[in-house]
């Protein structure tokens, strides 16, 4: 018998052990997509990877504060929906504590008057909607829930291991073609063709895309429904600022942050002393004492590529890396502590303005996309009863405001803070998606952006491209692109 069993020993291959984990990964960027990268590859890979994280600037990315006399305010993503999963559980892994977002009286300006004004009554504001706008406001709710629902399965694909290798092919198995569809029209278009009316399109929808996004209706439909979606009650913010999420992941994620602003990435092959050689990529990167770099078997860019964003070099790539021409739109956030002009938005009486927060149509004559009252990220939940002559005011606008048009704005204030940034993409239907697989284990996030651009995005994108990563070196085939995966893990239960 036994030299029988030593027989098929020797003609039965040894069973194929599972590939080691990669020695080293690069993620480039740490801003929440970053982060969400390291946190989501340490789980993926274990703790024997290194993971070096590269920031040109601080952790946190585009997620910033700004300082007006001596308080923290939101200067970029400022609000987080109940359905964001994602954050929810980093909150909740990394122990930060939430504040609601306050309540507020709004209005939407035209330019030349208010077309809708909240009341702090809940009846009367029902009414006045339902005078204004029929039954547009209700319908628009409920085709904004159905398109959540939709895409909430990505939650269930993702906690079953489920990764896709294209944004496309993520947004198709989560609404198939509806929701290919929406990136190619904008979202006039589809809520023109849904059967709203242009009025409520122009007064409702248009102020909230160009609060959100700084542009009009002419954005793709897939960004404009997630924009309407926080328009939605339950909306909350991190209790010191959205910004903590991210050191709050790399710490958790046991990576080394290297502050260095990455030039270039380019392959290598090194010779091994036994078996193939190995495929390494060289990343260079410049710090304060000069140009200097490392190689790693895997490398995850988390920061928007192009000219005017993170400008990397890609060498010696066969084929080579496609240029990323998908431009960002510049938006400007202005803090001001000051007593509002109310006659500037034609009230003669100052204390009959009780408005704090304001939205404008698309008007060429209007030089601000939106204008309300911002409290300090440290601030508890309050009754959000502020004085109007003490509080702070942050506006949103293309261009950075001159003297001139803040003392139209404003009777009198004190200090000014301006933030210019490229803040998201110009969103211009039909959209095409960047790449999220570059190369054979260089890995693109940002590309999911051009679906719609929000921290849950970023996070999602994160976990994706993690399991991919994970998947393509273990050869993981099948979890990856599976098609009809909602009806299948209802099968599965």
């Amino acid at each position: 018998l036994c030299p029988l069993l030593l027989l098929l020993a020797a003609l039965c291959p040894p069973a194929r052990g599972r590939r080691d984990a990669p020695a080293k990964i690069a993620v480039v960027g740490g801003g929440i997509g970053g982060s969400a990268a390291a946190y989501f590859l340490r789980q993926k890979f274990g703790r024997s990877v290194r993971l070096d994280v590269l920031e040109k600037a601080a952790v946190g990315g585009r997620l910033d504060t700004l300082e007006v006399e001596g308080a923290a305010y939101e200067a970029g993503g400022s609000v987080i929906h109940p359905l964001n999963l994602h954050m929810k559980h980093f909150v909740k892994e990394l122990g930060l504590s939430v504040a609601p977002v306050q309540g507020s009286l709004a209005g939407v300006y035209n330019g030349e008057e208010f077309v809708f004004e909240e009341s702090s009554w809940y009846v009367i504001n029902l009414l006045k909607l339902l005078w204004h706008y029929g039954l547009n406001p209700l319908r628009m709710s409920m085709w904004v829930e159905d398109i959540l629902d939709k895409f909430m399965r990505i939650y269930r694909y993702q906690m079953h291991d489920y990764a896709f290798s294209s944004n496309e092919q993520l947004l198709h198995a989560l609404g198939g073609n509806d929701f290919t569809r929406m990136l190619n029209q904008s979202i006039d278009e589809a809520m023109q063709r849904a059967g709203f009316s242009h009025k409520f399109i122009n007064e409702v929808v248009c102020p909230v895309m160009r609060v959100n996004y700084g542009q009009g209706v002419n954005i793709n439909a897939f960004v404009g429904a997630v924009s309407l979606a926080w328009a939605q009650p339950g909306l909350w913010s991190v209790k010191g600022g959205n910004k903590l999420v991210c050191p709050g992941l790399l710490y958790a994620s046991k990576a080394d942050v290297i502050p260095g602003t990455v030039v270039s990435i380019e392959p290598k092959i090194r010779p091994r002393p036994s078996g193939d050689p190995v495929k390494l990529y060289q990343v260079t990167y410049n710090t304060s004492s000069g140009l200097t770099g490392d190689t790693y078997d895997m490398v995850i860019i988390a920061a928007p590529l192009g000219r005017s964003m993170a400008n990397i070099t890609f060498k010696n790539f066969d084929p080579p890396i496609p240029e990323f021409p998908n431009p960002y739109h510049q938006t400007v956030t202005t803090l001001v502590h000051g007593r509002l002009n109310a006659s500037f938005f034609g009230y003669q009486d100052p204390q009959a303005f009780h408005l704090t927060d304001i939205f404008t149509t698309e008007n060429p004559k209007l030089f601000i996309n939106s204008l309300g009252v911002v409290h300090p990220v440290g601030d508890a939940a309050g009754d959000g009863k502020l004085p109007l002559e003490s509080a702070i005011w942050k506006m949103f606008s293309n261009k950075v405001l001159t003297k001139e048009q803040l003392n139209l704005l404003f009777s009198s204030y004190d200090s000014v803070k301006v933030k210019s940034w490229l803040a998201y993409p110009q969103y211009s239907p039909p959209e095409k998606c960047p790449p999220i697989i570059l190369h054979d284990h260089v890995y693109y996030l940002n590309g999911l952006e051009q679906v719609a651009s929000a921290m849950e995005m970023s996070a999602i994108a994160a976990r994706n491209t993690a399991l991919l990563a994970f998947h393509r070196w273990h050869g993981n085939s099948d979890r990856i692109d599976q098609e009809d995966l909602h009806e299948k893990l209802k099968t599965e239960l």
